[in-house]
């Protein structure tokens, strides 16, 4: 809502969401896990009124309402996360040479690939779990954020350098995104 030089956004927290605030940093807590974010602006604040976060800013400029709508936006999503997950799944693409795939402790470990002798890494990000089952990668979590650059970092390590990409389609690749139904 837009009021003669003050904008606000209101977002609704569900009753199943613990929510802590100390001072900028936010820590909510779901059935599906636990998400802390800051929310750091000099002119934009976030507030608990009657259990709903309101993000405001008196006087803004263009940057300012940006940055209230990219507020709620986390929120929303973190929101999302606590209550319902994200899931990113992938699928391993081969057609030289068998790729094997497994999770290490905070690495995922990609080997063979185009025959490499080295073993391939990319790190998982925060407390996303990653699961592989035959040439399905699920990457799941409460923190979007989190889950999406652990599915980023996995789909990278098998970039093909120096091959004709058209011919070598081998690799790790996102085929879809999802929010996780309940």
């Amino acid at each position: 809502m837009t009021i003669a030089g003050h904008i606000e956004e209101k977002v609704e927290v569900p009753k199943e969401v613990k929510v802590t605030m100390e001072g900028a940093k936010i820590t909510m807590k779901g059935p599906f896990g636990t998400v802390t974010k800051e929310f750091v602006h000099p002119l934009v604040k976030v507030k608990m009124d009657s259990g709903n976060f309101v993000v405001d800013c008196s006087m803004p400029k263009m940057r300012e309402k940006a940055v209230v709508g990219t507020f709620a936006a986390h929120l929303r999503n973190m929101i999302g996360g606590v209550t319902h997950g994200y899931e990113y799944d992938m699928r391993i693409v081969y057609s030289h040479f068998p790729i094997k795939a497994a999770v290490k402790g905070n690495k995922f470990i990609i080997e063979n690939f185009l025959g490499e002798k080295a073993a391939r890494h990319a790190n998982i990000v925060g407390v996303t779990k990653v699961a592989v089952k035959g040439n399905e990668v699920t990457a799941t979590g409460a923190d979007i954020e989190a889950v999406s650059q652990t599915a980023a970092n996995i789909e990278r390590a098998t970039k093909i350098k120096g091959f004709d990409p058209r011919v070598f389609q081998d690799g790790i690749y996102i085929v879809e995104k999802a929010r996780r139904a309940k």
